[in-house]
């Protein structure tokens, strides 16, 4: 394995820093499953405070916090409605399918997203033979689509449209904060449409572990149990959890040097003779692009992580790239040139 100087293979390659260590190793502890951990119950509150909900449940993940939302929310033989590039359908391993037996109905749409014409097409009528459509997702930022924000409008739109026909909704919000340093708008103004919404604390936010989903107190005492029954139950979490409150005390504003260096690989990686990419799709952290020419998607990858750098192969002929807190603009520079060796 060669030498990584640069790694832009994902944002969840973060290590936490010397402060949020100590910040962690110094955390007050108790029994989780008790609700005796003061640094749990503690970052909870911040989050449904942050989301506007009445709750919080601290999760060992995201994809935890994703299918639990699924089995509250839907019964088996019901369908969610959600792009076509969503997490659950591609990187949990059959989740939806395995853990709360729910069809998906792939939606179509530039950049991760559909639109309100797209979602009002898909939900089913009134039919025994049919699926009941029950809920409709939202992945802010959208991963596949290039780390793309879900405008408020469009947002609103189609969780309108959900409520009329009686769908509930849930937000991903694997990546939230970047839209929310990226856009100027608040958490709690995104999450504000769904009736569950979680946010991840180990991208771009750089903790080692877990993520926190809020909703209803209804909704959160039965992600209690769900949480028990997959095997998600913690005690003395306090020490992770409180990788958490750092991030979201000193990691949040800092996202936006995220966003500029993604700027900036983006406009140096778009001149090159080999790529096919439009620098003013990149909003957030997350780069994509195609090449061209002699080489393959996985070539190309294979090339630059020759010369330390280290991003990943989409498809056969796409990349991507996802800047974070351990890239700085000197390494985007440093990716850059290894770039112009490979790419041209």
């Amino acid at each position: 394995m060669p030498k990584i100087d640069v790694d832009l293979s994902s944002d969840t390659v973060t290590k936490p820093t010397r402060a949020m260590r100590e910040f962690m190793c110094d955390a007050e502890v108790g029994d989780e499953q008790k609700l005796e951990d003061p640094t749990v119950n503690e970052l909870q509150e911040m989050v449904a405070e942050l989301l506007g909900k009445e709750a919080a449940l601290f999760l060992p993940s995201g994809t935890m916090c994703n299918e639990i939302a699924l089995r509250v929310h839907c019964r088996p033989g019901d369908e969610m409605l959600a792009h076509r590039t969503a997490h659950p359908i591609h990187f949990e391993g059959g989740g939806p399918a395995a853990l709360a037996g729910v069809n998906v109905s792939a939606l179509d749409g530039p950049r991760g997203q559909y639109d309100v014409d797209a979602a009002a097409a898909a939900i089913r009528p009134e039919n025994r033979y049919m699926p009941r459509s029950r809920l409709l997702w939202v992945e802010q930022t959208s991963n596949l689509g290039g780390g793309s924000i879900w405008p408020l409008a469009r947002i609103d739109a189609v969780t309108g449209l959900a409520r009329t026909h009686g769908l509930r909704t849930h937000l991903d919000g694997a990546r939230l904060m970047n839209a929310v340093v990226a856009s100027g708008l608040s958490a709690r103004e995104y999450a504000a449409p769904f009736d569950s919404a979680w946010i991840d604390f180990t991208k771009g936010l750089g903790a080692p572990v877990g993520a926190a989903i809020a909703g209803s107190r209804e909704f959160i005492a039965e992600a209690w149990r769900l949480k028990q029954q997959m095997g998600g139950a913690m005690r003395q979490a306090g020490i992770i959890a409180a990788g958490g409150i750092f991030a979201l005390r000193h990691h949040v504003k800092r996202l936006a040097e995220d966003h500029a260096n993604a700027r900036r690989l983006a406009d140096g990686l778009a001149v090159l003779p080999g790529v096919t990419l439009d620098p003013s799709t990149v909003e957030t952290n997350i780069v994509i692009f195609e090449v061209r020419g002699a080489l393959d998607a996985n070539a190309a990858v294979g090339a630059l992580l020759a010369r330390g750098v280290r991003m990943g192969a989409l498809g056969p002929r796409t990349v991507r790239a996802v800047t974070h807190l351990d890239v700085s603009a000197g390494q985007i520079e440093r990716t850059l040139e290894a770039a112009r060796a490979v790419l041209r």
